[in-house]
């Protein structure tokens, strides 16, 4: 299996930046005709991406060309931000990216998603998938998917890569504050009562226990975990959704999904330490789970994440730690998608990591 990356950054979105990306890839995995490339462009190519794609596709000498524009990209060299720049992934030999109309059902999808072409019905289809959201961190931003060489008008990708077995897992990164309680009743949005409670009673006592001090709540890192059964939440198979704003007048508390009465909620809050031991324990159950050491990884990464903490990528640290020498290529975006307990989830302030070995058993 030949797998490599390349990061290159430029003064404007070119399609020579592109190319030399490729053709860096190319020569670091020591192939001369690529079976496929993941193409992950910065968002000043997504008005206009086709002349980059084309540009990949003639140095790979391939049209097997799949990715999106994003606000920012990275590989296991580094990250980029606001600057014009190529993440690449070439693939050689027997392994290549593939569309979804050649997969077996027992394969998981690689899936890139436009904000604005999710939905619930087609992200339960009954394939497990794995990916991210391209866009800004409120899905308003410029963002273009692509894959065989062109950008469709889907603004999706679903595709698998061949010849290679897959594991892959959301690592949440936040800290639970609470016992899972019940939900005992709903107003649309708004969870109005929950074990007898108010919900702003029970998330000012989380609050308060957590932060040991009179703070205002941040609401911008509080999480909503919730479940079927308090089990679930307490061996990890939750959904989860942000806090919009609280009612100091009815106690009620206003989240971005509704609820159901019966369901059980635990409060939660995004920690920057959290995250990181996450992922560490995420990485080592992967790599654990793969059975050998893996040959090249996908990361899936939230913009709330990586440096939005304080400058520095943490997650990409922590896997060149556990992983080093691995080839990765991934983007922030606003979204990210894993199959948790058979069920495909969009997540937020998530990464979702995928690490792939060579399929000897093929």
């Amino acid at each position: 299996m030949k797998v490599a990356t390349s990061l290159v950054l430029g003064n404007k979105a070119s399609p020579a930046l592109v190319a030399e990306a490729v053709s860096k890839a190319m020569l670091k995995a020591d192939i001369t005709v690529a079976s496929s490339v993941l193409l992950l462009l910065t968002s000043e190519f997504a008005d206009d991406p086709q002349p980059a794609i084309t540009a990949a596709a003639k140095a790979a000498n391939c049209t097997q060309v799949f990715g999106c524009s994003a606000t920012g990209i990275f590989t296991d060299e580094d990250w980029v931000l606001d600057s014009p720049a190529a993440a690449v992934m070439v693939f050689g030999g027997d392994v290549s990216i593939q569309t979804a109309k050649h997969h077996q059902p027992e394969q998981t999808l690689l899936t890139i998603s436009a904000p604005n072409a999710i939905n619930s019905t087609w992200l339960n289809d009954g394939n497990a998938r794995y990916g991210g959201i391209s866009g800004d961190a409120v899905g308003q931003g410029p963002f273009s998917v692509w894959q065989n060489a062109k950008g469709g008008n889907t603004g999706k990708v679903d595709a698998f890569i061949s010849g290679v077995k897959l594991v892959s897992k959301a690592s949440h990164g936040f800290k639970i504050l609470t016992e899972p309680k019940q939900i005992q009743k709903i107003n649309d949005f708004d969870i109005a009562l929950i074990d007898n409670h108010s919900p702003l009673t029970s998330l000012k006592n989380a609050w308060k226990t957590h932060s040991k001090g009179n703070e205002p709540i941040p609401l911008h890192l509080m999480m909503a975990v919730y479940a079927e059964d308090a089990e679930a939440i307490n061996q990890g198979e939750f959904d989860q959704t942000n806090l919009i704003s609280i009612d100091e007048n009815t106690g009620c508390i206003t989240l971005a999904q509704p609820l159901n009465t019966g369901q059980f909620l635990s409060w939660g809050i995004r920690d920057q330490g959290v995250a990181e031991a996450d992922l560490v324990l995420t990485t080592q159950q992967l790599t654990q789970a793969l059975g050998t050491t893996p040959t090249f990884g996908l990361l899936f990464s939230c913009l709330g994440r990586g440096p939005f903490y304080d400058g520095v990528d943490h997650d990409l640290r922590v896997i060149a730690q556990q992983l080093p020498n691995m080839p990765l290529i991934g983007f922030y975006g606003n979204g990210e998608i894993a199959n948790i307990a058979g069920k495909n989830q969009l997540l937020p302030y998530s990464a979702v990591l995928s690490l792939f070995a060579e399929n000897t058993g093929s």
